[in-house]
């Protein structure tokens, strides 16, 4: 090889190693700058604002029934709301179901105010336009574990069994782009666009992720439960939107919440 080759190729390799090095500190650079962000934003979260109004949904009577949820058990009690997050999703012998928060709020609406199904689910995410009875519900519960360690059981056969549905779904690949959640969240040092994505199969990364859920987004303007945050996931990769408060749903939330064990819960959180 003669000289003048041996100069290109140096060169190369030259401006290679500059670019994955100038990439690697823009990556660096923008994790400052999003970190950063959320601090100068987090003296005080609007979705407080969000978990007021569910509490003041929680004791006013409703529905056809003329009830409040003051009756709702939600796993520790008809009524008690404290603590009740950090040990959902759980099996309720009522509905002999695993189910999570917004499913369990769905059985206390339709059974004890009388509302039916239809009409909470027809639009069960909050807009521009609209407010969402049963997402201003769910930080108004979730609110009351903050602070509080995960604790969700596995000890009864079903809850067992929504968590190993919960795992596969995670890992399911399918749809056009032959997605599956572990696609974004199964390996660690991923990111899309500005966003780092917590790898859920280390434990401090799954513990971060879910108790942050559910969260005031900035840039919509708009608390978003951990349904929606789903549903959203399920529109990326592609695949079909789920029911809300489905088997499917419930059993990976199962998983997602087993995986955060141990951690305190620390929502609303407050995303860009």
């Amino acid at each position: 090889m003669n000289t003048s080759r041996w100069i290109k190729m140096f060169l190369v390799l030259a401006l290679a190693a500059s670019t994955t090095a100038q990439a690697a500190d823009i990556a660096a650079s923008d994790s400052e700058k999003i970190e950063a962000y959320r601090e100068m934003i987090s003296d005080g979260n609007p979705a407080e604002f969000d978990e007021m109004r569910g509490e003041e949904l929680w004791t006013t009577a409703a529905g056809p029934k003329k009830a409040s949820l003051e009756k709702c058990n939600l796993g520790k009690g008809p009524g008690v709301v404290k603590g009740a997050y950090a040990e959902l999703p759980r099996y309720f012998k009522d509905t002999k179901m695993v189910q999570d928060l917004e499913s369990r709020l769905l059985t206390c609406m339709t059974r004890l105010q009388g509302i039916p199904e239809d009409e909470i689910t027809a639009k069960p995410f909050a807009s521009d336009k609209k407010a969402s009875d049963i997402s201003s519900l769910a930080s108004y519960v979730v609110g009351q574990s903050k602070g509080m360690k995960m604790a969700v059981s596995m000890k009864h056969p079903k809850e067992k069994e929504a968590y190993e549905i919960g795992k596969r779904i995670f890992n399911y690949r399918a749809g056009p782009y032959d997605f599956a959640c572990s696609t974004c969240h199964g390996t660690s040092d991923s990111r899309i666009r500005m966003q780092e994505l917590p790898n859920f199969n280390v434990k401090e990364d799954a513990q971060a992720a879910y108790t942050s859920w559910p969260a005031y987004r900035v840039s919509q303007g708009l608390t978003r439960s951990f349904q929606w945050r789903l549903n959203d996931c399920f529109r990326q990769q592609r695949f079909p939107e789920p029911k809300f408060g489905s088997e499917v749903t419930v059993a990976l939330t199962m998983f997602l919440a087993v995986s955060a064990n141990g951690a305190e819960y620390a929502g609303p959180g407050l995303k860009r």
